[in-house]
């Protein structure tokens, strides 16, 4: 098997904190920079599985940092550099505590809900007589609440967010703003690739200054929902599932293997040949999602690969 990066342990010049996500590392520095590291840990079910998908941190920082520069004309976000195939390094900021969730159309969560009978999703209507995948006449927005460590997010209205001062009316507004513009650019860019962008969220935050700006990942396929454009009229008139493009293939591979991540239930073995599908899955999602070629990088010493790149970044910056 290929050499994956699950853990960090560096100590950069400067460094004054130091954040473990589920699968991103953040470094803070004290010239108020972040150094965000994609790892090859793989989470399902908010679990993370035991063995890493070799280029998968890759992927997934490629995807977002080419997507946030598709779409730094219309809304400011962190980023400053890549000096890594698995780094992104930018602007520290203080992140709001919701997700900004938003849906093209009734799938996953959304539809999940509708069929259990609600037609209310955080304060949204949705209209009766919709199936499954069906699209939205508009976009609808969905907040979720960002739940402390081990917890799940919850879903909350944008009227709830405001009235329990979790954001401002005034920044709540931009942050509605933003997400509408960015999921109009996602939705443009996905159709150019034979895409349709179905749902995603957005994490913003303000930098020292105060100025809002669109953090952490974007349109990646771990936070977002694509479906092959082709076919999906027909297969929406047949009433059949749709061809998708996200990591859902790992979830349904868990839940066939006995695991969602309930109390009790013991994470499956994945095999050394599955793990190799599962990269070249999340290969060919990049290709299809960015329209270009994917190129390996060097796995021989991902580490001092990763940490020398960093610290030329660093010297230069100076």
């Amino acid at each position: 098997m290929a050499e994956t990066i699950m853990a960090t342990d560096f100590n950069f010049p400067g460094q004054i904190g130091y954040y473990k996500g589920k699968v991103r590392e953040v470094y803070h520095l004290e010239s108020d920079l972040l150094i965000m590291i994609a790892t090859d840990r793989l989470s399902a079910f908010d679990v993370v599985m035991p063995k890493g998908i070799p280029y998968k941190g890759q992927i997934l920082n490629q995807i977002a940092t080419k997507m946030m520069r598709a779409t730094s004309d219309i809304v400011p976000n962190w980023l400053v550099a890549t000096p890594d195939p698995n780094v992104a390094i930018g602007q520290a900021c203080e992140p709001f505590k919701v997700e900004m969730v938003i849906r093209g159309y009734l799938s996953g969560h959304a539809a999940r809900e509708y069929k259990a009978g609600k037609r209310i999703l955080c304060g949204v209507a949705m209209p009766d007589g919709m199936i499954e995948n069906d699209r939205f006449d508009e976009p609808i927005i969905t907040p979720a609440t960002k739940a402390d460590e081990g917890n799940h997010d919850e879903d909350i209205s944008g009227e709830d967010i405001i009235k329990r001062g979790i954001v401002s009316e005034k920044d709540y507004g931009i942050l509605e703003n933003y997400t509408r513009k960015l999921f109009k650019r996602g939705t443009e860019i996905a159709k150019e690739r034979g895409l349709i962008l179905v749902d995603t969220k957005y994490e913003f935050g303000k930098n020292k200054h105060g100025e809002i700006l669109l953090i952490d990942e974007i349109h990646t396929p771990d936070s977002s929902r694509y479906f092959y454009a082709e076919g999906y009229e027909d297969r929406q008139s047949r009433g059949e599932g749709q061809k998708q493009l996200s990591k859902e293939f790992v979830r349904q591979w868990l839940i066939s293997n006995g695991f969602q991540g309930l109390e009790g239930q013991t994470v499956p073995v994945m095999s050394d040949e599955y793990i190799k599908e599962v990269s070249e899955r999340y290969i060919e999602l990049y290709q299809n999602i960015t329209g270009e070629l994917f190129v390996k990088a060097d796995l021989s010493d991902i580490q001092q690969r990763i940490e020398d790149n960093i610290l030329n970044y660093l010297e230069k910056a100076k």
